[in-house]
Formats: C-alpha cells, sequence, structure tokens
C-alpha cells in the first residue's frame, strides 16, 4: 500500500517545489507567456476587424462597380440610340435632298424638252410658212399671168374691204 499512500516528506518536498515552481512561473514567465497571448489576441481581433473593415468595403466597390456598370450600360444604349437617330436622320436628310435633285433634274429635263419643242415646232412653222409662200408665189404668178385675170383678182379684193 506504500504505492497508494505517498510518505509526509514526499508531499512536503512536492508542495514545496509546487510552490516554488508557481512562484518562479507567475514571477518570471507567467506575465511574458500572458503578454504575449494578450498580444497574439489583440493581433487575431486587429486582422479580424480589418478583415471585416475589408469585406464591407469589397462589398462598397462591388455595389460601385455595379452602379457604374448600370451607367454605363444606360449610356452606352443612349449613345446608340443617338447615334442611330442620327444616321436615320442622315439617310432621311440624304433620300429627301437625292428626291429633291431627281425633282430638279426632271423639271429640266422637261423644261428643256418643251424648249426643244417649242423651238422645233417654230422652225417647222416657218419651214411650212415658207413652202406655203413658194406655193402661192407659184400659183400667183400662174394666176396673174394675164391682165385680166389681174384685174379680176383686184376687183375680188375691193369687194371684200367694201364687205368688211
Amino acid at each position: 500500500m506504500d504505492l497508494i499512500t505517498p510518505d509526509l516528506g514526499l508531499v512536503f518536498w512536492t508542495g514545496l517545489t509546487f510552490i516554488i515552481l508557481m512562484f518562479i512561473l507567475t514571477k518570471f514567465i507567467w506575465k511574458p507567456i500572458m503578454a504575449a497571448v494578450n498580444n497574439r489576441e489583440n493581433n487575431i481581433q486587429e486582422a479580424l476587424d480589418m478583415a471585416k473593415k475589408t469585406k464591407a468595403e469589397m462589398e462598397k466597390l462591388q455595389t460601385q462597380n455595379a452602379n457604374l456598370l448600370k451607367e454605363a450600360r444606360i449610356e452606352r444604349d443612349e449613345m446608340i440610340k443617338e447615334a442611330k437617330l442620327t444616321s436615320d436622320k442622315m439617310v432621311e436628310s440624304a433620300k429627301t435632298k437625292a428626291k429633291e435633285e431627281a425633282d430638279k433634274i426632271v423639271e429640266n429635263a422637261r423644261v428643256s424638252i418643251e424648249a426643244e419643242k417649242n423651238a422645233a415646232l417654230a422652225e417647222l412653222k416657218n419651214q411650212v410658212a415658207g413652202m406655203a409662200l413658194e406655193i402661192a408665189e407659184k400659183i400667183i404668178r400662174v394666176e396673174l399671168s394675164s391682165d385680166e385675170k389681174q384685174k379680176q383678182l383686184a376687183d375680188g379684193f375691193v369687194k371684200d374691204i367694201n364687205l368688211n
């Protein structure tokens, strides 16, 4: 049973060694260990706080990026819309200008054709009048070849003048 019940001297020396060891540990080792543990705890807490702060900043930046992307998309859509409107206006303006020019060309051609037609008609009238004069001249020469025929013609003119 000696193994189960310790001797009084052994208990005394074990207790004294424990108390001295506790005193040494408390005086020289416990404070630096506690300071190191507290320092480490503070560092971990600071790192956790920094991580939370960084996470919050990242979420804020992501929100800002999302807003910027929305604004950029809206601006891009507006620019595309404006460009399309501008191109439509340019196409419409070009069509209108082309139509006006085509109408002007058609009008100029019509005026030119009308002028050429009138010139051709005038020339034809002149040629017809010239031919009529030549024919009339030949007929009058034949008709007025004798004096009696000349006298009859003069009498006919006099009657026409008196009637009017």
